[in-house]
């Protein structure tokens, strides 16, 4: 009861345009980049789904789409099962860039923090419960036939996996990704912003953006404004798209 008074309370503030935080900004501009980035008609992928709130989104602005969620928290996977069915394929995987099985650190009183390595958690005593899971790569998943225009990444840290994963898949189809990376989850993966920041322009011709510059069109980032984001935290949430923008 407590979590759904606060996901109502949060939705409310987001219709309203109050950012009284910076993650209640980017839920909001998330929600801006989605409706710009899709058509009726456009293929997605939700990494991380959790309870669905983004692949409803992804529903809502590409209902003729084929759509490919991934959550593999067995709670949370078995219900998006149901809520999705024949709407949306969804896996139990986690992803990172190549597949194996792992160890997950699901956090039960602070699900949203789950993932494959522990990382800082914002709650006084964190209830982590290890999970064993499978891990695969969007690469193998994601058939080469199917034309994917937008995906959305947050992993609590393990992103940079995830996009080393589906470098093919980068370079064939170039959707617009939406992705987490920063101090207190990144770190604890050992991602360096300049690695990161290298791959995406060097191996998939990418740019990399905040949420609010790519839906104002102002330019990327450079190397050394992407780093400082990282390293200062200032902000976490970004946009890579390819081309020139």
């Amino acid at each position: 009861m407590k979590e759904l008074i606060k996901d109502t309370i949060r939705k409310s503030l987001n219709a309203l345009h109050l950012d009284l935080t910076k993650n209640l900004k980017y839920d909001r501009l998330t929600k801006e980049v989605i409706a710009q980035a899709l058509k009726k008609n456009s293929n997605a992928i939700d990494v991380g789904c959790h309870k669905g709130e983004i692949l409803d989104l992804i529903l809502k602005y590409a209902p003729e789409g084929k759509h490919f969620a991934f959550e593999p928290i067995p709670d949370f996977y078995n219900a998006l099962k149901i809520k999705y069915a024949n709407r949306c394929e969804v896996f139990s995987f986690a992803l990172s860039e190549k597949p194996g099985e792992t160890t997950f650190n699901y956090v039960r009183n602070a699900p949203a923090y789950s993932g494959i390595m522990k990382r800082k958690y914002d709650v006084e005593t964190p209830d982590v419960e290890e999970l064993h899971v499978k891990v695969e790569t969007l690469d193998h998943i994601i058939p080469s036939s199917v034309q994917i225009d937008f995906i959305k990444i947050d992993v609590e840290g393990g992103e940079f996996g995830v996009l080393k994963g589906s470098k093919e898949l980068l370079n064939r189809c170039k959707p617009v990704v939406v992705f987490e990376c920063g101090l207190g989850a990144s770190d604890f993966y050992g991602t360096k912003p300049e690695a990161l920041f290298d791959f995406l322009s060097n191996e998939c011709s990418y740019k990399i953006h905040s949420l609010e510059n790519w839906l104002m069109k102002k330019p990327a980032y450079s190397l050394s404004e992407f780093a400082d984001c990282f390293n200062q935290n200032s902000e976490y949430y970004f946009v890579a798209q390819a081309g020139n923008l």
